[in-house]
């Protein structure tokens, strides 16, 4: 089988294609240049960097197998950065690697794949694909719960499912680590990406200051009952459930509770005011191409670290949905994904309204 394996440079799509490689199968190394190196930004973090690509290619080299790397700059820009920043000067906390994956990995990525004759595209990612009743593909968490990034890919369909294959899904980090090192590829110690990877040094305000197409706005901090407490330099500086960096002072501490762009206004409370239980989500995907019976059980996620918690749901037009938690939610956030799992299944999810 043809395999093309999208190449970050890391550990893990590296010991992927080490792993695809052994097993006999045609594999192609395919690494994404995702934004210019040579102007504006002094560094994009230390992910998808010069240095990466160069990795890339020499495990490659070690593996004995092509490497191409293509130039995604104008689809990375328009799904993923220019989302990224239209998110934040909206009030909202977008989660960039969610839009990468489905609108460049398995979408854009999958288009070139087939164009090599390829059969599938295979990532480092920690997750898992299995074929469920009717012949249906079903997503599921990673077994290495502590890496599960089945949360990112709640939006694969049917088709990008039956090409997707994710190698170091039924391993454990550690595993991932011994398989370098016994293939000497040079990246086995290579530490972890944990950045944005177009954001410098971490820091994502003035990224969206220098990108906002006019300017940011300024406006003022209230409390929840609609007191003035001071001022801020743009909504885009704030995230509800955030409590350093108010520059604010009082007897108890305060957090985000909301952010409201038509006004400029963020209101700020008590942690307490931060426990819903219930949210709307749109852009509602099900993996399995339909919603689930009504009856089944599920639980949901609202962040990537967040501890899936029991919830019914329900469906609204436009797809959209509801859900209602058992139990009060900590800071659920406008932008960031609600994923729905049935156990260890991915069933769907959406952005959170």
């Amino acid at each position: 089988m043809r395999v093309v394996v999208a190449m970050s440079g890391g550990v893990d799509s590296s010991v992927a294609a080490a792993l695809l490689v052994e097993q006999g199968h045609e594999v192609i190394g395919l690494s994404m240049q995702l934004y210019d190196q040579q102007q504006g930004e002094v560094r994009f973090g230390s992910c998808c960097t010069l240095d990466d690509l160069h990795d890339a290619r020499r495990v490659a080299q070690r593996l004995g197998i092509p490497h191409y790397i293509l130039n995604f700059e104008r689809q990375f820009d328009d799904h993923v950065v220019s989302n990224f920043v239209r998110e934040y000067l909206t009030g909202r906390t977008p989660i960039p690697c969610a839009h990468c994956n489905s609108d460049l990995k398995f979408s854009a990525l999958l288009e070139r794949a087939r164009a090599l004759g390829a059969d599938g595209v295979a990532t480092g990612h920690y997750a898992r694909v299995a074929r469920g009743a009717a012949g249906r593909l079903t997503l599921r968490r990673g077994a290495d719960r502590a890496k599960d990034q089945s949360y990112f890919l709640f939006s694969l369909t049917q088709d990008q499912l039956d090409h997707a294959r994710f190698p170091v899904g039924d391993l454990a980090k550690s595993e991932v680590r011994d398989h370098a090192r016994r293939l000497d590829l040079p990246v086995a110690n290579k530490p972890d990406s944990h950045e944005i990877c177009f954001i410098p040094d971490g820091e994502y305000a003035g990224f969206v200051e220098r990108h906002a197409a006019s300017g940011v706005g300024s406006g003022w901090i209230m409390n929840h009952e609609g007191r003035p407490l001071g001022r801020h330099d743009g909504i885009h500086r704030f995230t509800v459930g955030q409590r350093k960096g108010l520059g604010l002072s009082g007897a108890h501490p305060l957090y985000v509770l909301e952010l409201r762009p038509e006004s400029q206004t963020v209101v700020v409370g008590p942690r307490a005011a931060l426990e819903k239980v219930t949210l709307t989500a749109s852009g509602v995907n099900w993996v399995g191409g339909a919603p689930p019976e009504a009856r089944v059980t599920v639980t949901a996620q609202i962040r990537h670290r967040h501890q899936a918690a029991p919830a019914s749901w329900r469906s609204l037009a436009c797809d959209r949905l509801a859900l209602e938690f058992e139990t009060p939610q900590t800071a659920i956030t406008p932008g960031q994904a609600v994923v729905l799992y049935d156990g260890d299944e991915v069933l769907g999810g959406g952005w959170i309204d």
